[in-house]
Formats: structure tokens, C-alpha cells, sequence
């Protein structure tokens, strides 16, 4: 038996020998055309060079692409595990010309290959070609020697290719085999042609045609071809068998699964397995290329494949999730082929797990439901739309899964009931959210949301991506074009844009066009669904469908990762240092700097911020790679993450893991923001400030990667310019300059000293001589050139040396005048120091003044005569 890696091998290995370009299989998710959801035909990678965007310097290549019909206009979900050939994961094997050989080279190879190369008999096989194109037709009795009956003339769109309304088109040629007269149907054509006795296997695409807007055709220049063979459909006929599903590689997963269920893949079970094996391929060759489960877009479809595949296990009684366990015969079946599954296996396997897990308490919950609603009901009966719409929408049974529980049984579901009821549901939201005070003109947003949904983010992986313009918005309202000079907002069915939220800042950059050029100077994310791009075009015009090429600065998109994941690494470090009562309270993530602010009730010492700065750069340097989960909130909780101030939780959150501390993650939070892959990308962490912002709330502000390094470079000048000054090395600055301090508090000692000594062998006004005032020693004085600080120890000089009574000191200095006043404790109970203060400062014309009962001080204006007015206050209050 010839195994599926040889046919794929040997395919490739023709057409490499016959001077194509062997090319690697695309990831699934189209860089080349938003238009779809997934890769879904082996030409997709190549649409740009068959449109003429593109060149290669080898005008032909040959390839076995990953294909996954799932969504949209391609969606074979419901029909896989209950037909031989619908699979929503297939490889598609193609051969392809630009602009080099044609109609007669093709039909010569794929003739050669299947008749020559692999041995088919020619008496099997019968090909159809557009009903107008007779080159095709006399090329199949030339080269071929096909008789005129098995060359058979379609008049329909099914042997027409077209790559849109407009573009390149043309005529196609099929090739299809005949399994035997023992299995019911027709040739192509026919009335029986549904029946699967006559199966397509090859498509020959014949790219001939340029349509224009008016519906006429040109002639290309440069004719190309397009081929697609499906290579689980010349497996099977290669290796003998009319079902897919009994090829090798399907063989061999659908084994793995009887084993591990303990059932049979045959009577109502066959479906099941047969669902297990698809579904399995599809899901984990998503998961390798990038794809996540989630509520939206890609993921959403993915987690629809996912859950039908455990829904199947559930039937076949697996108690335990299973999926998971099979990854590994998938590995060894198809991981040579594409090792990217190898490189995923952990992640794929974590993923089915926690996924499967999870939707088991979905299912049984649902099922129970489900259960009680259709007590009763007769086959052929119809199940209410309004309890679908409560099975989903309350319990979160997904529609397709209660669809295909009732199949099952026999009975239908109203699905116009499910749609009135789903918008009755948004009509709600929609008054909820308009109650919340949002402003009139905002509800375009919800408009626009509800229209086309939610934008989908490529931005986790991709830094510049295409996508289609679903809606422009300028003030406030809905236009459907703009151009040169105009300031927009775009929304896009996809993005690599992050719109601004949980602190980060929305990303920045450019979009362009076929005629159009602009720059995104914000990404917004109105109603938490939508990357709202704010535009302003340079040029051209842009319109809603146009498909477009986004572009983000790379640059500040690197130090806004940075700076996010150094947040973390914060939060944690702040945690260890100070304890557990320390939660974000709110953050800033620009480009240029970080913010964060934490609860925390007294200052963050100098020591604690250099053991913080120490731990985080710590975790930089050990540059472990940075992993991020997709979990229910309560489980990520539960698992030790942290969730973050201000961000709002739907039903899965992103649980970022970083670092290493002793064997476990250093953090674990919860966080939908972008993020370096290795901790080695922040490169540098630095604290810039530490304070208060409010009552329990410090903040730390901090840089990264080169900000930091400029800043400590910064710093590391100006170090070395103070050393210079000082006639020193940086290492002694400190030394130096505690040194000078200690020698400058030393000269304005002696300075005041000596200045007092002055001021009172020179000084103006009565002598320090005691006299008489009503009973009391008093001695009072006016000095000039002294300093106010050095009167209280003068006062208590000259109070020694009266032992008992008043002094009374008056400073005479250009600005202003200070008198202090000194009394000893035994006149405390006649009068106190700040009594006579009081006095002498109201003479001053000045106000107030106090201090201790023995001693107090007060001012007033400058002058000589306000001085000597001050000293007889005193005498006067004394005298009373």
C-alpha cells in the first residue's frame, strides 16, 4: 500500500524534478487575504502573484497546502463524519504557473502523473472541460486519447474559476475517477452525477481570462495555471479504498480512538470516531499555527470544532477528556510532513485538555437541559428557538451543539425563534448600555458592533497584516469613504493593531491601500469589541470594503511590550518586597515610560526600591520565555493569577506567566496586552520615583530597555562632571562632598561667631548694661550685622550674667528687625517672655510673636527707630 507521506512526497518530488519551486505549506491563517477566515484552497498563498502584486523568480512551484473549510462560504463542518469525503482539515496538493507554461504542459503532467507515475488505469478516469473551451477538449483526445464521451462539456459555473467579480478568471478542467459500477452514480453531467461512484480528484485550472467592471473578458498576457488535488481523495483511491476515512492516516487516529473510548468505529458510532479523527487534525494544526480558542473570529470557529469533536467523545462514553491523548498519534502520522505540530504538541495537548475540561461541565449541563426541553417531543418535531436561544445564552450551549444533539434524534430546531430571540437579547444590551451614560454620539459604535461584530486582534503574532474596511467614522458618524487630508476612524474586520486598554496605549503606524496612504496615530477599543484606527491620509482615497495593509511601528510596539511586561515583573517584586497587601491600583504603558500604581500605606524606602529594581532585573537576565493560557477567570484565579486593576473579564482571559522563583512562575496575571516573548527583550529596568498620589496609593514611575540605559548614562555623566569639579574620582564624590559639608559647617560656626563678636563690640543703641525698670533687672540691647539665629544663645549669655530679671535683644538687619526676649522663671507669675514679645513686635509695627514663658521671639519691619521702639515697649509693659 502506497502511505499518504509517500503520495505527498512523491507529488512534490514530480513536480520538483519537472522545475518547480517546492514550496512549504502556509500557515492556515491568510496573510494575503482578510476576505477569509482560513487558508481554504492550495492557490491562496499565491493570489498575490497571480493578481501581479508579487513576483517570483521561479514562474512555477508546486506545494501541499494546509486547507481548513470551516466558516463562511466553505463549511463542511456539518456534513464531516456522516459523508466519505467532507473533512473541515484537508491538504491540497497543486501545481502552479505563472505566467510560463499552459493548457498542454498541465494536462501533460497531471496525465503523466496519475497514469504514468502512480499507475491509475486510464480506462478510470474521465475528465470535463468548459462547454466553450475546445483547446481543453482536443488536448484530452491528443494527449490522452480520451474518447469524445469521457471528455465531457459543462455549461456551469463549476468549470469556470473566477477570483472575484473582477480580475483573473477562466475555464477548469476536472478530472475525475471511477470507483466501479458497485457503488451508485453517474458521470459528471448526468442525473445521477451526486451519486459517489464518479469522484473529482484533480482540478486543472486554466487562468485565461482579466474580467472588468462592464462583465466583459480580456485575454490575459501571461495565461497561468492553478491546480488542486485533494490528497486524502487520491489516497484513497491509491490505496484501494472508496472512503477517506479508510486511508492510512485516518486508519490509524480512528484506531487510537476505539482503543482509548473502548467502542467500535461502526454502526451509530462510526460518525463519532470519524468526527474525532477530522476534528482532531483541524484543531491542533490551528493551535500550531497560532490559533486560540476564544469567543471571537478564528478562535471562535476553531472552538466550535473543538466542542463538536468532545461532544462526539461524550457520546462514545470517554468519562475523561480525550482529545488530548490523541495528539500524539497525530504527531507521528503527520508531524515529518509538518513539524510545526512537534514544535506545538505541549501546547496542543495543554490547550484540548483545558478546553475539553471545560466544556464538559458545559455539555453535561446542557445535555440535562436539552433533555427536559425535548421530553415529549416526536422525531420530526421542532424545538422552540427561544429555549435554544436559553440554552446558549444563560448555560453557554453553543447553537451548532444543541443543532446537532437533536439531528440525532430526529428532531429540527427553530431557527428564526433563535434569531428573534438573539436580537431582542442585543436590544437590551444596546438600552443597558445607552443607560450607562455613554454619550449620544458614541452609539455608532454599537451600531457598527452589532452590524459587523467584533474586530479580530492578529497583533499577539503579527506586526502588520491585511485587512478588510468594514466601517470609516468622521465626528461622530458614518461615511463610507475619505480622502487625502481627512482624519478618520477605520474599523477593519482584522487587525494587528492594539487598541487602548488596561493601561497600554493603542498602537501606532500605518495603513495603505491600491489608492490610498494614511497614519495611525491611536488605536481606541470603543465597547471593548472594536480597534478603531484614528487615520489621517496622505493620499488617495480610502473606501468601506477596501481591503487595506496595516502596518504597526514596530519600534514603539517593542518598548510598549517591554514596558507592559516590566509592569508585571513589578507587581510581583513589589509583592515580595513589601507583602501581599499589594495590589495595582491603576497603570500607564507608554512607549517612553511606565506607571504603577500599587496600595501601600508609608513610603518605599531607597533600600526596598534597590532590592525591587534588583529582583526585576534579575528575572531580565535569567530571560526565560514569556507563556501565555487561555483560561476561565475563576480557574486562572484558582491557579494563582492575579487580575488586574481596570481590566474587564469576559468568559476566558489570557493568563500571562513570566519568570522564575525557585521553580515556579515569579508572576501570573491575568492580561490581554502585549508582551515581549523572552523576559530578555525588557533588557534594563530602572525606578525613576517613588510617592504618594493618594491616601494608601504610592506610585513608581520607571523606564526600560534603552530609555533606561540613556537615563543611568545620564546620570553617570553628571556623576562624572561633579568628581571634576571637585578635583576627585566618581568612587569619592560621596566622601568628597561629606567632607566639604563637614568643613562648611565648621566655617559658618566660626563665621556667626565672629560676626556676633562684631556686632557686639560695635554695636548701635543702649549698651549690655542692667538697669532698673520697676523692680526688675533689665538689660536690653540693639544690635546691627547679626543674625537672627544667633540671638537666643546671645539672650541666654547675657541672662546668666544678670542671674535674675529681663533681656531683651533686638536684631537690627536691612530686611527686617527680630527682638527676643528672655525672662527668668522667677518672674514667671508677673510676667512671661511671650507677654513682652507681643509688646515689642506691636511697636515694630509688626504682629504676633510667642514661645516659652522664659524665652519667645517675634519680628517687624526694618529700622532703627522701630528697634529702640520695641526696647521701650518693653520698658513701658514693665513699668504698668
Amino acid at each position: 500500500m502506497t502511505s499518504t507521506n509517500d503520495i505527498r512526497r512523491g507529488f512534490l518530488d514530480y513536480f520538483g524534478n519537472a522545475q518547480h519551486d517546492v514550496v512549504q505549506s502556509a500557515p492556515l491563517v491568510p496573510y494575503n487575504d482578510p476576505t477569509l477566515m482560513f487558508v481554504n484552497a492550495g492557490m491562496v498563498p499565491f493570489k498575490n502573484v497571480f493578481t501581479g502584486l508579487e513576483s517570483r523568480e521561479i514562474p512555477r512551484a508546486t506545494s501541499s497546502q494546509k486547507c481548513v473549510r470551516a466558516g463562511g462560504k466553505h463549511n463542511d463542518l456539518d456534513n464531516v463524519g456522516y459523508t466519505a469525503r467532507h473533512h473541515t482539515f484537508f491538504e491540497m496538493l497543486g501545481n502552479f504557473s505563472f505566467g510560463d507554461y499552459f493548457k498542454e504542459d498541465a494536462i501533460v503532467h497531471a496525465w503523466t502523473l496519475l497514469t504514468k507515475v502512480w499507475g491509475l488505469d486510464p480506462n478510470r478516469l474521465t475528465t470535463t472541460v468548459y462547454h466553450t473551451d475546445d483547446e481543453a477538449f482536443d488536448l484530452w483526445r491528443k494527449i490522452a486519447g480520451l474518447p469524445e464521451e469521457r471528455i465531457i462539456r459543462i455549461a456551469t459555473n463549476d468549470n469556470f474559476w473566477s477570483m472575484g467579480d473582477t480580475g483573473p478568471c477562466g475555464p477548469c478542467s476536472e478530472i475525475f475517477y471511477d470507483h466501479g459500477d458497485h457503488i451508485f452514480g453517474g458521470p459528471p453531467g448526468s442525473p445521477d452525477e451526486d451519486g459517489d461512484r464518479f469522484v473529482e480528484i484533480w482540478n486543472l485550472v486554466f487562468m485565461q481570462f482579466e474580467r472588468h467592471d462592464d462583465g466583459s473578458q480580456t485575454e490575459l498576457p501571461k495565461p497561468s495555471i492553478d491546480t488542486g488535488m485533494g490528497l486524502e481523495r487520491i489516497a484513497a483511491v491509491l490505496q484501494g479504498v472508496h472512503d477517506n476515512y479508510d486511508t492510512d492516516t485516518f486508519k490509524a487516529l480512528i484506531a487510537a480512538s476505539q482503543e482509548l473510548t473502548g467502542t467500535k468505529a461502526e454502526g451509530e458510532q462510526m460518525a463519532s470516531h470519524r468526527v474525532i479523527a477530522d476534528h482532531l487534525r483541524s484543531t491542533s494544526f490551528l493551535l500550531a499555527d497560532g490559533v486560540m480558542p476564544s469567543n471571537e473570529g478564528r478562535g471562535y470557529v476553531l472552538r466550535r470544532i473543538m466542542r463538536r469533536a468532545m461532544r462526539h467523545a461524550h457520546i462514545l462514553g470517554a468519562k475523561e477528556p480525550l482529545m488530548h491523548r490523541l495528539v500524539g498519534n497525530l504527531v507521528s502520522e503527520m508531524g515529518a510532513a509538518y513539524p510545526e505540530l512537534i514544535r506545538a504538541q505541549q501546547l496542543i495537548e495543554a490547550t484540548l485538555n483545558q478546553e475539553e475540561t471545560q466544556f464538559r461541565r458545559t455539555l453535561d449541563k446542557g445535555l440535562k437541559l436539552l433533555d427536559e426541553a425535548t421530553m415529549g417531543m416526536q422525531p420530526g418535531d421542532t424545538l422552540a428557538g427561544e429555549t435554544a436561544f436559553k440554552l446558549y445564552d444563560t448555560y453557554g450551549f453553543p447553537y451548532d451543539l444543541t443543532e446537532d444533539a437533536l439531528r440525532a434524534q430526529g428532531f429540527g430546531i427553530d431557527a428564526e425563534g433563535f434569531d428573534a430571540a438573539m436580537t431582542a437579547q442585543k436590544e437590551r444590551a444596546r438600552a443597558a448600555w445607552k443607560g450607562s451614560g455613554a454619550k449620544a454620539s458614541d452609539d455608532v459604535w454599537f451600531d457598527i458592533a452589532e452590524r459587523v461584530g467584533s474586530t479580530e486582534f492578529t497583533g499577539y503574532s503579527a506586526s502588520e497584516g491585511e485587512g478588510q474596511v468594514l466601517a470609516l467614522v468622521n465626528d461622530g458618524i458614518e461615511v463610507q469613504s475619505a480622502v487625502a487630508n481627512d482624519t478618520v476612524t477605520v474599523i477593519t474586520n482584522q487587525t494587528p493593531f492594539y487598541g487602548e486598554s488596561g493601561g497600554q496605549m493603542g498602537d501606532a503606524g500605518t495603513i495603505s491601500g491600491a489608492n490610498m496612504k494614511g497614519e495611525v496615530t491611536d488605536t481606541a477599543k470603543p465597547l471593548g469589541r472594536l480597534n478603531a484606527h484614528q487615520v489621517t491620509l496622505s493620499s488617495g482615497e480610502i473606501k468601506v470594503g477596501d481591503v487595506v495593509t496595516l502596518k504597526i511601528d514596530t519600534k514603539r510596539r517593542d518598548a510598549l511590550r517591554a514596558n507592559h511586561s516590566a509592569t508585571h515583573l513589578l507587581h510581583a517584586a513589589l509583592r515580595n518586597s513589601l507583602g501581599g497587601h499589594v495590589t495595582q491600583k491603576g497603570s500607564l504603558v507608554a512607549p517612553d515610560r511606565l506607571r504603577f500604581d500599587f496600595s501601600h500605606n508609608q513610603a518605599v524606602s531607597a533600600a526596598e526600591i534597590a532590592q525591587i529594581e534588583a529582583d526585576v532585573n534579575a528575572q531580565i537576565r535569567g530571560n526565560r520565555a514569556v507563556t501565555t493560557r487561555l483560561m476561565t477567570p475563576d480557574d486562572a484565579v484558582a491557579a494563582g493569577a492575579l487580575a488586574l486593576f481596570g481590566e474587564k473579564y469576559g468568559d476566558e482571559v489570557r493568563v500571562l506567566s513570566m519568570g522564575d522563583a525557585e521553580g515556579t512562575n515569579y508572576s501570573v496575571e491575568l492580561c490581554g496586552g502585549t508582551h515581549v516573548n523572552a523576559l530578555g527583550d525588557i533588557a534594563l529596568f530602572t525606578v525613576l520615583s517613588e510617592g504618594a498620589v493618594a491616601s494608601g496609593i504610592r506610585r513608581i514611575e520607571a523606564l526600560t530597555g534603552e530609555a533606561a540605559r540613556q537615563h543611568l548614562a545620564g546620570r553617570e555623566v553628571q556623576l562624572k562632571d561633579v568628581a571634576a569639579l571637585l578635583k576627585t574620582a566618581p568612587d569619592e564624590v560621596a566622601a568628597r562632598v561629606e567632607t566639604l559639608l563637614a568643613e562648611r559647617k565648621r566655617l559658618e560656626k566660626e563665621l556667626s561667631e565672629a560676626k556676633t563678636a562684631l556686632a557686639l563690640s560695635g554695636g548701635s543703641g543702649p549698651k549690655a548694661e542692667a538697669e532698673d525698670v520697676n523692680g526688675v533687672s533689665f538689660m536690653g540691647q540693639v544690635i546691627t550685622g547679626i543674625e537672627p539665629k544667633a540671638l537666643r544663645g546671645l539672650a541666654d549669655d547675657q541672662m546668666k550674667a544678670i542671674g535674675t530679671g529681663i533681656v531683651a535683644i533686638v536684631a537690627a538687619n536691612e530686611t527686617s528687625n527680630t527682638v527676643v526676649v528672655a525672662v527668668s522663671e522667677a518672674l514667671h507669675g508677673k510676667i512671661t517672655a511671650p507677654d513682652l514679645v507681643r509688646a515689642a513686635t506691636a511697636a515694630m509695627g509688626g504682629q504676633g510673636g510667642g514661645g516659652r514663658p522664659d524665652m519667645a521671639q517675634g519680628g517687624g519691619p526694618a529700622g532703627a527707630d522701630q528697634a529702640s521702639a520695641a526696647l521701650d515697649a518693653i520698658k513701658a509693659a514693665l513699668s504698668a
